[in-house]
């Protein structure tokens, strides 16, 4: 199935672990991604929530796949910083194999944070924000 973007915003909780859970890992990508963060998945919030996060904080990633990094599109304008390494490995959700975005090594402002995100459609990622071991948030991911 194809999903977009309002689907996803739409979904419960447990709908976006359970599309998650049942996705593949996909290949590392490459190139810029549009990114929607998602809270309080499946309530009149989330896109409002998601709307103001894309415009203030985050808007997405530029992944290098074949260096094996990312920097997210943040502030504003776009600014691309906070760099991540990329890699596949374990996921914390379920122990599959997922794309894991690290920023312990590459970031002091989020170094305590990890992405994992899998492919749920043709160049679309779902993903899980973690900090520390603690569930943050899910967004996704539109190349």
């Amino acid at each position: 199935m194809a999903y977009d973007v309002q689907q996803l915003l739409d979904m419960s909780q447990q709908q976006l672990d359970d599309l998650f859970r049942t996705s593949p890992p996909g290949d590392v990508p490459s190139g810029e991604a549009d990114g929607t963060a998602i809270i309080a998945p499946g309530t009149r919030y989330t896109l409002s929530i998601a709307k103001t996060i894309s415009y203030f904080g985050w808007q997405g990633k530029v992944f290098d796949a074949e260096n094996g990094v990312l920097k997210n599109k943040v502030t504003p304008f776009g600014v691309k910083a906070i760099v991540a390494k990329v890699y596949k490995g374990d996921s914390w959700l379920d122990g599959k194999e997922c794309i894991v975005l690290d920023y312990s090594e590459t970031s002091l402002v989020a170094h305590w944070i990890r992405d994992e995100i899998r492919l749920i459609s043709p160049n679309f990622y779902l993903g899980k924000v973690y900090w520390g071991k603690e569930r943050l948030i899910d967004f996704c991911l539109q190349f």
